[in-house]
């Protein structure tokens, strides 16, 4: 392809990276390191018939007057990172030198909001990710085994948790396991335990949102998976077959290599999505017992008061993350590219 031709070829694509996501985060970028100004306090003196007495109050006019002097904000640099609402780097170094062993350190950082936040994000990512492959693997090779004739509806069926909304999808569960639904009864049933409710419990809390999320994440590996799985040569697996190599060789040594290139797709896909969590704990209510970092910004932007300095820098920190978790996997595909 001649370089003009490659040049008007790729001109809208870069036009459209560079207007929605490239100065959007250099703007989030600026934002994060200017605060909101400081209401002027003036001391005025009001005199009456029984004297005169001071007291303090805000300057309307010279509030105004700085904003628009000034509409950022005031400049702090990385104060906002590192303040107790995000790295916290001071309280940390008090932790550190207080605490009497590692544990003691860590429940002292996890009383932090954004670590608290963070241990969420990280557990929900990393056990979630693994289950949506593994799960979205097996029903993608069990749908492949069955008669022709019952793939259709056994699809359908497969695909419905993605088709719902993420709301509705996490509304209906949530639900269930409440303690008039039928999760929530059987549970307190096997554990004899009436009043149990795993919607005031932390680490039921958690089990609950990482089930939602391997529910309604597994069918799109599946969909993945069971596309790949079409292209698979039939001549090696028949070559397989007939050396003797049984169905779990046949799927160990033919089938996952193959897959590979699909494995890291979805993987990279999935790292990005469930770092980002956010709606199933909005519709589950379940801020009180599991925050994330997405929804850490959202308290900040939310109610009368936005600190849009502090979800600005949770959403410079987010970015970072994932780019953090996306490197080994895109290093590791260079490799095998470069290889090629």
């Amino acid at each position: 392809m001649k370089h003009k031709t490659f040049f008007w070829f790729v001109l809208p694509t870069s036009l459209a990276m560079l207007l929605f996501i490239a100065l959007p985060i250099v703007s989030v970028i600026t934002q994060s390191m200017y605060a909101p100004h400081k209401q002027v306090i003036v001391e005025v003196e009001s005199c009456g018939v029984f004297g005169c007495k001071k007291s303090t109050m805000i300057d309307q006019d010279a509030t105004r007057e700085l904003r628009e002097a000034e509409p950022l904000g005031r400049f702090v640099g990385a104060d906002i990172y590192t303040n107790r609402n995000h790295l916290a780097s001071n309280e940390i170094a008090v932790a550190w030198e207080s605490s009497a062993g590692l544990g003691e350190f860590l429940g002292d950082i996890l009383n932090l909001p954004f670590y608290r936040a963070l241990a969420f994000t990280l557990t929900f990512t990393f056990v979630v990710t693994p289950l949506v492959l593994v799960l979205g693997f097996t029903i993608a090779v069990a749908v492949n085994s069955i008669p022709q004739m019952l793939r259709g509806p056994t699809i359908f069926l497969s695909l419905l948790p993605m088709i719902i909304n993420p709301l509705i999808g996490s509304l209906i569960l949530f639900w269930m396991v409440d303690a008039r639904g039928i999760v929530g009864a059987l549970l307190q049933t096997a554990v004899g335990d009436p009043n149990l409710s795993m919607k005031a419990s932390t680490p039921l809390t958690w089990v609950m949102l990482i089930v939602y999320g391997v529910w309604h994440s597994a069918p799109f590996a599946f969909v993945v998976y069971y596309a790949g799985l079409q292209t698979v040569p039939k001549d090696t697996l028949e070559s397989a077959m007939i050396d003797g190599a049984s169905r779990w060789e046949q799927i160990r040594y033919v089938i996952v290599p193959h897959l590979i290139p699909l494995t890291t797709f979805i993987t990279l896909m999935q790292l990005m999505d469930n770092f980002r969590v956010f709606e199933p704990i909005v519709s589950f209510n379940a801020s009180a017992h599991a925050t994330s970092l997405s929804y850490f910004i959202y308290d900040d932007l939310g109610g009368e008061t936005r600190l849009l300095s502090s979800a600005a820098a949770t959403s410079v920190l987010t970015i970072a993350g994932v780019a953090i978790l996306l490197t080994p996997v895109l290093v590791r595909t260079w490799r095998d590219f470069a290889r090629r």
